[in-house]
């Protein structure tokens, strides 16, 4: 199972890049196998300011929905756009090609409430 150690994770399975004041957000690898094949990605929540926790979108696999939760409290400024054409990218590289959204971070502290990977591979079991 791949966890990257540089990124930050949640207990709903949802890795963080940060960059400055920037949140890269997609689900981790244990997530999408645990879905399966997915064929769809849904955010209706572009340009949008969110708490913590709260549903930012979608995800469907052949056998499920699921919404993902977003990890940080801001404004979701961007969205996977190729996840529309080609959304099997969350199960080939979900760090990289099947990111989901840019967030701007609305509190900074926040970060640190965020799993290290190796409180992450703690919870999957990894």
């Amino acid at each position: 199972m791949n966890i990257p150690a540089n990124l930050k994770y949640t207990k709903d399975h949802e890795w963080v890049s940060i960059e400055g004041d920037i949140a890269t957000v997609g689900i981790t690898d244990f997530a999408q196998k645990e879905l399966g094949d997915i064929v769809y990605v849904e955010v209706e929540t572009l340009d949008q300011s969110l708490e913590k926790d709260e549903v930012f979108g979608t995800v469907e696999a052949v056998k499920t929905v699921s919404d993902l939760f977003l990890p940080i409290a801001g404004e979701i400024i961007a969205f996977n756009d190729a996840l529309e054409s080609t959304p099997e990218s969350v199960n080939s590289d979900p760090y990289g090609a099947g990111w989901m959204i840019k967030v701007k971070i609305a509190n900074l502290e926040e970060v640190d409430g965020l799993l290290s990977s190796e409180s992450y591979k703690e919870l999957v079991g990894a």
